[in-house]
């Protein structure tokens, strides 16, 4: 029994030593400590396709876009004309009076989830809180959310149940960097503010529970309690996959923001987390780069992402609200994929929780084309050149977003990308049978070590294909078939 005593103490000992040999190291809020993350894990790389969506107490007067809460204070703005003629002058019925009215008492997460997955889409959240300060989870930080006030109920949680239940990621979007006032006068500071200060409006009201709707705070108290005492009530308690912050992050201390991201990655050792951000607000070694309504014209070294809207305006649900076609949505989303990106596409749900039924058509198609072709697009990487064709793209920025905006593909425009040894060939519109056509990409002058073709299958069909492979390129000759008429798939299958 004596032997046997050490014994046991050396085990417990040595397990212990072990045990702490295996805990992940802490991330200190440094940058250099936080760069150890593992800013683009290979699920993230092989998703693809997100969707979120902007809905809150903004949709409810289903006027102009979500700035509705800013512009309806600015009296040279027709939002300001359209607040007062439909609901009073902004100081009697200032955007906390909205608050009752949005009540999502039409809203199914387990309907909306379904939909997503649907649309092909492997990860989907919520806009957790936009410029305005209305949170979209139960939260103690301010009584400005959507349990204490409006819909009562935890939009949030029933969200994520949905959302993993039906086997996506699920991802959390912050705006309210521009939530504090940061000015009291109208001029450059304030543009970094969305609430402006007008003495004679609730937007300067001295109420406690007011102030933290509107962001009339003191900025050191913001900064702490509000900016990162939500983001960390949502990591506790939510558990995202991906957290995406819009623009005006820059206007955080750095402090805090090193500070967030020690805490969201310390509390999430238990998987791969996301942190994703535009312009050059958090280091790129622990980030991944956002360009809204635009995207890179030519393939991106590390993994990065698009964030554009189903709709032709308000990224809000508005009045009439226009949607652009399946196809354009798609051809971004190819066009993406084969530059090393990832899509993250908003949605625009109506006030009482519905999802018009013109949205829902477009995310249908893009979802029945993703089925039959997915396999282009899920868990493949850009080839050595995304693409060719006449369409002209301008650089990546979001001041050339119109001009993205009005881009249109045809099928003379190509988009390449390669799982293993395959390369896959994506017209952008439905290309004509009885042609031969050249792929260039493919020619001796462009490609340094030859590729091994084996054989070429159409996607979809069970028609044979004649290719022939020459310094010139890849001709191939297509075969009359029922292409598809929002994108067809070339499958070019190599020995490596």
């Amino acid at each position: 029994m004596s032997n046997k005593i050490p014994l046991i103490i050396f085990s417990l000992i040595f397990f212990s030593c072990q045990q702490k040999k295996i805990e992940p190291e802490k991330y200190k809020p440094e940058w250099s400590s936080l760069s150890k993350h593992n800013e683009s894990p290979k699920w993230f790389e092989d998703a693809k396709f997100g969707i979120y969506f902007h809905w809150g107490v903004y949709t409810v007067p289903e006027f102009s876009s979500e700035w509705y809460p800013r512009n309806m204070h600015l009296k040279d703005h027709k939002v300001y004309d359209y607040h007062a003629e439909n609901y009073g002058h902004p100081s009697k019925f200032g955007y906390h009076d909205f608050v009752p009215l949005f009540k999502a008492e039409e809203f199914d997460s387990d309907e909306w989830a379904k939909l997503f997955k649907k649309a092909g889409a492997k990860f989907a959240g919520p806009v957790a809180e936009h410029h305005d300060g209305f949170s979209m989870w139960a939260s103690k930080v301010s009584p400005w959310n959507v349990m204490d006030k409006g819909p009562k109920r935890d939009i949030m949680m029933e969200l994520k149940n949905s959302i993993n239940k039906n086997g996506m990621k699920f991802i959390t979007t912050f705006h309210h960097a521009k939530h504090l006032q940061r000015s009291k006068v109208l001029g450059k500071e304030n543009q970094l503010s969305h609430y402006p200060f007008f003495k004679d409006m609730p937007t300067s009201s001295n109420d406690p529970e007011l102030s933290l709707l509107y962001g009339n705070i003191d900025d050191k108290v913001w900064y702490e309690k509000i900016w990162l005492g939500k983001l960390k009530e949502v990591i506790n308690n939510y558990k995202p996959d991906i957290i995406w912050f819009d623009y005006v992050l820059d206007a955080i201390p750095e402090k805090y923001r090193k500070q967030f991201a020690s805490y969201y990655l310390n509390e999430s050792t238990d998987k791969e987390v996301v942190i994703v951000r535009k312009q050059h607000d958090l280091p790129q070694s622990i980030s991944i780069e956002d360009l809204e309504q635009s995207r890179k014209n030519e393939i991106g070294v590390k993994t990065w992402m698009t964030d554009a809207t189903v709709s032709d305006g308000s990224w809000s649900y508005t009045k009439n609200l226009k949607v652009k076609s399946a196809n354009k949505i798609l051809h971004m989303l190819i066009d993406i994929v084969s530059k090393n990106g990832v899509l993250l596409l908003n949605v625009s749900p109506m006030a009482n929780g519905k999802i018009p039924e013109n949205q829902k058509k477009v995310l249908i198609s893009i979802g029945d084309w993703l089925k039959k072709y997915g396999e282009s697009i899920y868990e493949t990487e850009a080839w050595y050149k995304y693409g060719e064709g006449p369409t002209v793209q301008p650089k990546g920025h979001f001041k050339n977003r119109d001009v993205f905006h009005k881009l249109e593909y045809s099928a003379n425009d190509v988009r390449y990308t390669v799982k293993d040894y395959d390369i896959y060939a994506i017209f952008l519109g439905r290309i004509k049978g009885g042609n031969k056509i050249l792929l260039k990409s493919f020619s001796k002058e462009t490609i340094i070590d030859e590729i091994r073709i084996k054989d070429i299958e159409i996607l979809g069909s069970e028609n044979t294909v004649n290719w022939e492979y020459n310094p010139e390129g890849l001709y191939i000759e297509l075969p009359d078939d029922n292409y598809d008429e929002l994108a067809s798939v070339l499958k070019i299958k190599t020995d490596g």
